[in-house]
């Protein structure tokens, strides 16, 4: 089964130096129809203008994945944790007992970044951050595991069993993403154009899919990120 969300239907904030789309329910926007899918709590796609950004506030128990699109993302937290990350960047956090943090765009021009909030398989963890500026050409026509659970092979791990992947491909190319029985995936189209089985996509589209696999073709060139999960009940 798979179900494209048109960007144009979701959730949307304007507060001048953010402008938001909500994906989930969250801040202002709430429909208690679309709170989540499976694990995945949260992805807003975020335009942050510069000299500007989240100051410090807390989060806890809670998967916490930011990957950068353009422009700079600059973190700050109470563990001493200071990093400005780049385009394909990402940076993680489980809040787990409780965080605090800032993200800043410190720099000239807007600054565009996904936030994932997936839910841990269990409250009270150790509070911890990690980041990660990968090389872009990893993600060039070929998925790119970035997240997994502990138990999986992904530079970051964090405390559920989802998995998250980055692609960029060049037009007219074909990729699949399988979708094994018993999990299911979350595809945010971040750039580009493209026909993912009977659906178009173009830049901030989504699909949800569960056990069903997703065969992409590029119209353009594309960017896409994807968190596969286990299948809710």
């Amino acid at each position: 089964m798979t179900r494209k969300i048109d960007s144009k239907k979701m959730g949307t904030s304007n507060l001048g130096w953010l402008k938001s789309i909500f994906h989930f329910s969250f801040a202002e926007y709430y429909n208690p129809n679309n709170m989540n899918f499976g694990v995945l709590r949260v992805i807003n796609d975020d335009l942050v203008n510069p000299k500007t950004g989240f100051e410090m506030h807390p989060h806890r128990d809670m998967e916490i994945i930011s990957y950068v699109i353009n422009g700079d993302l600059t973190h700050g937290d109470n563990m001493q944790n200071k990093r400005s990350l780049s385009r394909g960047a990402v940076q993680y956090m489980s809040a787990g007992t409780g965080i605090l943090h800032s993200e800043h765009n410190l720099g000239d021009s807007i600054a565009r970044f996904l936030q994932i909030w997936i839910m841990p398989d269990k409250k009270g963890y150790t509070p911890q951050y990690g980041d990660y500026q990968f090389e872009w050409d990893l993600r060039v026509d070929q998925w790119f595991k970035i997240v997994s659970g502990q138990n999986g092979d992904a530079p970051i791990k964090i405390n559920q069993d989802a998995n998250i992947y980055a692609i960029e491909i060049s037009k007219n190319n074909t990729v699949e993403f399988r979708v094994e029985e018993d999990r299911q995936a979350y595809l945010v189209l971040i750039e580009g154009d493209a026909d993912i089985n009977d659906f178009n996509l173009v830049t901030r589209d989504a699909m949800e899919t569960v056990e069903e696999d997703l065969l992409i073709k590029a119209k353009e060139k594309s960017h896409i990120l994807v968190v596969e999960m286990q299948k809710s009940e």
